[in-house]
């Protein structure tokens, strides 16, 4: 549980692909422990350990891909 109260969906990356119908392409995103860090209590920027949960979609009500991530202290 995070020290302050966080969103329960956060945006951290996207991509605008244009793709023809039938066409796949791969899209690799890092997540790293700067894009899970936030400003704490003390409004200092940091990244708290706990287990995320990664959402892949075309929008935020159509999740296409989940997993899990844990960040470690």
């Amino acid at each position: 549980m995070a020290s302050v109260a966080r969103p329960l969906k956060k945006l951290k990356d996207f991509k605008k692909l244009r793709l023809k119908p039938g066409e796949t392409q791969t899209v690799t995103f890092t997540i790293d422990k700067d894009k899970l860090a936030f400003y704490n209590q003390k409004l200092e920027w940091t990244a708290e350990p706990g287990e995320f949960q990664l959402m892949i979609g075309s929008a935020s009500d159509d999740i296409r891909l989940e997993s899990k991530l844990t960040l470690l202290p």
